[in-house]
């Protein structure tokens, strides 16, 4: 009886071993020198060989590849920089201003850069002479009179001014640069909704006079859409922040910052606003857009930068259709005519700013249901969408959305291409002051 337990104890033990055998440190054995009886030795972790065990599955073991991990930081800054153009010298200064900052362990600074035959760096050459598009990762330095930020990846030429390539980008940094919020900049001329450039034959942003392409709006709302969850977007181009731009992007994004008028050569103060973050990378997404509009210099004018709140947009159409069926209903042609005539414009005449329009349609008419309708638009404008402007000047009349409102050829076969047009009876109501 003795002999059946002392083998059925020497089974189970077997058993026990080549179950936990791949568990062990191959460190505890010597085959070479090891007897049967030396088994009794051998320190199973967590099992007792006196006492019966149940049978036990092998475990699969998950190792991590420790070099693909990567450290999420705080932000991630990405900017689109088509310098395929006049303002190629203008690009290099703005990356210049970067490395004045540089990344460090809270915040990536990520940098995508084209350049072509034919432009000028400017007196003072910046970053040589190349060609094609560049990835950097920027990094601080002290030479403001070139860029020494490590090429992540040279990627010849592109068209920056296909959306795809955008899309690349982003996605690019976002897999190589975790963080835990987002911002993109498209950096470049802009036009609005614009249709019509003699050198373009498109609307939008980001011009590649090198393949005569650039991004139009619905590209533009398209690539935000495609690129996955980002705090800020930012057009660091002119005319860009209008109604029928930043409904079309829709809230893909928390905020849009823009400028109703033109951005002068500058743009946006780089070094400024990410010293801000690199000091206190913990703010948030509002904080740091209040931060770029502060930092914004406009010279010789008021500061026409604003920020949109993007979750507030879906109420843009009613309130705006509430107002202009009231004033086609009281037929205040005459008034709408000369508001239009009066209100803030900008470099495309055509552009107004939204609420001053409507503000001097109110102040002119005795309509009891349009002052109100009015009212509450310009309400919701001021304390509801636009999350943040700064004119610098309480006399200036831009508040922070431009409108398209025509006095002479109205561009309804591109106009009503887009979404505004489409969810709201602007386009009805330009046509309606025609008649």
């Amino acid at each position: 009886m003795k002999k059946i337990e002392k083998n059925i104890k020497k089974l189970l033990l077997a058993l026990i071993v080549s179950v936990l055998f791949p568990l062990v440190s191959f460190s505890q054995f010597n085959l070479d020198k090891m007897n049967a009886g030396d088994i009794n030795t051998v320190d199973l972790p967590g099992i007792d060989i006196s006492v019966p065990q149940p049978l036990i599955k092998p475990v699969a073991v998950k190792t991590e590849n420790k070099s693909a991990v990567k450290t999420v930081k705080e932000w991630t800054i990405m900017t689109y920089i088509n310098a395929k153009n006049d303002l190629e010298y203008s690009g290099l200064k703005d990356v210049n201003e970067m490395e004045q900052v540089g990344s460090n362990d809270e915040i990536n600074i990520v940098v995508e850069i084209g350049r072509m035959n034919g432009q000028e760096d400017g007196d003072v050459h910046i970053d040589g002479d190349w060609t094609g598009t560049r990835r950097l990762y920027i990094k601080k330095d002290n030479d403001i009179s070139r860029i020494t930020s490590p090429i992540i990846k040279n990627l010849g030429k592109t068209n920056m001014g296909d959306s795809r390539e955008v899309i690349k980008f982003v996605k690019w940094a976002k897999t190589k640069y975790p963080a835990r919020h987002y911002m993109l900049i498209i950096w470049n001329h802009g036009e609005g909704w614009f249709k019509g450039n003699p050198v373009v034959a498109d609307k939008g942003i980001s011009r590649d006079e090198e393949t005569g392409n650039n991004i139009d709006i619905p590209q533009l709302a398209m690539i935000l859409a495609k690129v996955g969850k980002l705090d800020i977007y930012a057009s660091d181009a002119c005319l860009m922040q209008m109604a029928s731009v930043v409904y079309e992007i829709g809230d893909s994004v928390d905020y849009i910052i823009g400028s109703e008028e033109i951005e002068p050569v500058r743009g946006y103060s780089y070094d400024k606003f990410l010293a801000a973050l690199k000091s206190n990378p913990d703010m948030n997404s509002l904080e740091l857009s209040k931060k770029i509009v502060n930092s914004y210099i406009m010279p010789y004018s008021a500061n026409t930068l604003s920020l949109i709140n993007t979750k507030k947009l879906k109420s843009l159409p009613i309130f705006a259709n509430q107002f202009v069926n009231e004033v086609m209903k009281a037929n205040l042609k005459k008034e709408v005519k000369a508001a239009r005539d009066a209100a803030e414009k900008y470099r495309f005449t055509d552009n107004k700013d939204m609420y001053d329009f409507v503000r001097l349609v109110v102040e002119a008419t005795s309509n009891r249901l349009v002052k109100s309708a009015g009212r509450t638009l310009m309400n919701f404008l001021e304390k509801d969408l636009i999350a943040y402007s700064n004119s610098g000047n309480m006399a200036v009349k831009s508040h922070g959305l431009a409108i398209y409102l025509p006095k002479d050829i109205y561009l309804s076969y591109t106009y009503e291409e887009l979404k505004w047009a489409k969810d709201s009876k602007w386009d009805e109501f330009i046509k309606w002051t025609k008649k």
